[in-house]
Order: C-alpha cells, then structure tokens, then sequence
C-alpha cells in the first residue's frame, strides 16, 4: 500500500515538473515576440517583506511598476517582470538576488 502511495507522488511531482517547464518555455517564447526594456532599467530588491513607515507611504504612492522587487510579493513581482522583460517567468538570478536581499537586511 505505502509503495503506491510513493509511486502516485513521485508521478505527480513529475507531472507537475513537465508542467511548470512547458509553462515556462511557452513563456518565453511568446516574450521574444514581445519588445523589451533594458535590464539596467528594472528597480531593485526592496530588502523588506512588509515596508515600514516612510518607506510603506513612498511605496503605495508609486506605480506598481516602477516599485523595487520584494522578496514574497508575488504578484507585483511578476506585474514587473512582465512589463520590464516580457515574460512573468523569474530567471534563477531572481530567487538569488531574492535571497540576498533578505540575508544583506540582517
């Protein structure tokens, strides 16, 4: 019983890989049809999960475009990437860049 149970989940994890990397290539191909923007043009990483005082009010005062990246702000996150790159695929820099932008805070 238990051996099927392993062999249904490591049916559904590939399935779900096959899945996510077809989302992902059908992605980017419909960006390169698409115009971009300098990457030198897109914001920052904002090291704050939750902005605080002056930072929150510059924040909500700004286009949801033009705000920096934020680590677990999904949405926006991809709102940019999608206007700055033509895709809401992230690149693997972005979860490094993500990552160090949390750990620089501390």
């Amino acid at each position: 019983m238990s051996f099927c149970k392993f062999c249904f989940s490591k049916f559904s994890l590939a399935a779900a890989l096959v899945v996510v990397a077809a989302f992902t290539f059908c992605q980017s191909a419909n960006a390169q049809s698409q115009p971009r923007l300098s990457n030198s043009a897109e914001p920052n990483w904002y090291p704050y999960v939750i902005a605080r005082g002056a930072d929150r009010a510059k924040i909500q005062n700004t286009p949801m475009e033009l705000r920096p990246y934020r680590p677990m702000h999904f949405y926006g996150n991809t709102v940019r990437r999608t206007y700055y790159r033509g895709t809401p695929a992230p690149a693997p820099i972005d979860l490094f860049r993500g990552s160090a932008a949390i750990i620089r805070r501390r």
